[in-house]
């Protein structure tokens, strides 16, 4: 997606520079040509030759260091790249930014581009959150920089808060995002409805039920969806960034979901059932906490609403997908699944393989058709899952004009 692209990426001296590693080459392995400025305090922490390795392109340091005396090295690079990337930005390049102060090949060069220059920043918590720290990047944002914000977790600092840089693979996303035409994609025009993530079945005002599903798979799907032209609705319970250009419609419960999904159904093209929902819900919620007695509990539970097959019962034109995570007997499983939900695909996998299970960046999924036929996936990430049975909706949908 990122073929005949020139990105220059700019690392300065955090211990989050070994993601900018793994960030150029995801950049280089999407198709860009990717050029690597190091600031003095980031070549302390990772060696330019490890860049220079996975970029297979010349890294750059030295203001003073011009090898072609028909240029000049930081104008010729600040004229190069159809995007830049700061990533990770230390407080002090930001505040180098905002104040106009260019003292090494990172700050000249960025003062001297014309292209769009996005901002990356990873630091400490307390130095994120800092008045001095918040102006500069307002200022930045002021001139027209944008900004990729940390992620919150454990820092390396030992603080747990705002400050990780965001993921490679997300960066790369937006990335592609940036240069993708949308109006050109292949499902420009369609409506679609995605579910992710678990629902929630209340017990008492405290306790409720639920399962491992972290939505990523859903949220990747919506994502790339939007990529492609689509207008996506995303019904879901989790608490994951909304994907750019996605529609987020909350629904905690079953019952939520049954109603948000089945409210839009008629209008959509496509409808991609990733969400985990609960089969089975408390058939009484209690008002107050239930107190610990002596003895064993039991919980009279009863059956949810099962959307898939009502959408099935239902549809007209929608093209509907469902998900099976299974732990055995995959193909008959899904199989019964497509016939019985009168499903056009299911998407299986098998969730106690490694880099298959739940909350994990990576997924192994076999797609079965209504024709009996079934293309497997190998292991690979979300994105990759998502974008492989896209093409195959629209391939299908085609076939069946």
């Amino acid at each position: 997606m990122l073929k005949g692209k020139n990105i220059l990426l700019c690392v300065t001296g955090g211990i989050a520079a070994y993601k900018a590693a793994a960030l150029t080459s995801k950049i280089k392995q999407a198709g860009a040509d990717i050029k690597v400025i190091m600031s003095d305090s980031a070549r302390q922490f990772i060696a330019p030759l490890t860049f220079q390795a996975l970029s297979r392109n010349e890294v750059y340091f030295d203001t003073f260091d011009e090898k072609n005396p028909e240029v000049i090295a930081h104008i010729d690079l600040a004229d190069w790249p159809d995007l830049i990337i700061v990533a990770p930005a230390t407080a002090n390049v930001i505040g180098k930014l905002a104040n106009g102060i260019a003292d090494n090949m990172i700050t000249t060069t960025l003062l001297a581009t014309k292209a769009p220059v996005w901002i990356a920043p990873a630091m400490n918590v307390n130095m994120y959150d800092h008045p001095a720290v918040q102006k500069n990047i307002q200022t930045l944002d002021r001139y027209g920089y944008q900004f990729i914000e940390p992620s919150e977790g454990y820092l390396a600092c030992g603080w747990v808060g705002k400050g990780r840089l965001e993921e490679p693979e997300k960066i790369v996303s937006l990335i592609e995002g940036f240069f993708h035409d949308r109006s050109k994609g292949m499902l420009k025009g369609k409506r679609i409805i995605v579910t992710a993530g678990a629902t929630k079945e209340k017990i008492d005002p405290i306790r409720y039920f639920t399962n491992r599903s972290s939505g990523k798979m859903g949220f990747a799907i919506a994502g790339e969806a939007a990529k492609e032209g689509a207008e996506v609705l995303l019904v879901t319970n989790s608490s994951l960034p909304a994907p750019d250009g996605v529609t987020i419609l909350p629904a905690e419960t079953a019952e939520d979901m049954y109603h948000e999904v089945m409210k839009h159904a008629p209008e959509a093209d496509i409808i991609i059932k990733s969400a985990a929902v609960a089969d089975y819900k408390p058939k009484y919620i209690y008002g107050h906490k239930m107190k610990k007695q002596d003895g064993d509990l039991v919980i009279e539970l009863e059956r949810t609403k099962d959307i898939l097959k009502d959408l099935g019962e239902k549809k007209e034109h929608q093209f509907l997908v469902g998900f099976a995570a299974e732990t055995e007997n995959i193909d008959q499983y899904a199989m019964k699944k497509l016939q019985q939900k009168n499903a056009d695909i299911i998407v299986a996998n098998n969730v106690t393989q490694e880099g298959a299970g739940f909350a994990g960046d990576t997924n192994i999924v076999t797609i079965y058709k209504r024709d009996g036929s079934k293309k497997e996936l190998s292991l690979m990430s979300k994105r990759m899952v998502a974008k492989e049975l896209l093409n195959e909706i629209v391939q299908s949908m085609k076939r069946d004009r």
